[in-house]
């Protein structure tokens, strides 16, 4: 698969989480068939497009990463707990209540 056409797979998985939910850059890995975390960063962190809420990709355990595409950590955080993201840290989401664990919504 060229990059471009996995950049958009990884986009679109990602426009599809629900608001006040997040994923991890792992968890989107492997719905798009990749065991590269990174890329999914890499895809992530070229988007512009406002419409693919980016914010609500984190790292494992739930840890804002010091980047995200639309700025630093802060504005990620801002925009997740303007959604009713709660965090158990400065940089880190309550996964046990946040995490989206049925994917079923993602096609």
């Amino acid at each position: 698969m060229r990059k471009n056409n996995l950049f958009e797979k990884i986009r679109k998985i990602v426009s599809q989480i629900p608001g006040g939910k997040v994923l991890t850059y792992g968890d989107v890995a492997r719905l798009v068939s990749t065991k590269d975390a990174r890329k999914v960063g890499w895809a992530l962190h070229g988007n512009q497009d406002p419409n693919i809420p980016c914010h609500r990709v984190v790292q494992a355990g739930g840890t804002l990463a010091e980047n995200y595409s639309m700025g630093t950590w802060t504005e990620q955080k801002s925009r997740l707990q303007s959604e009713g993201v709660r965090f158990i840290t400065d940089r880190q989401i309550d996964m046990t209540v946040h995490h989206l664990t049925d994917v079923s919504c993602i096609d």
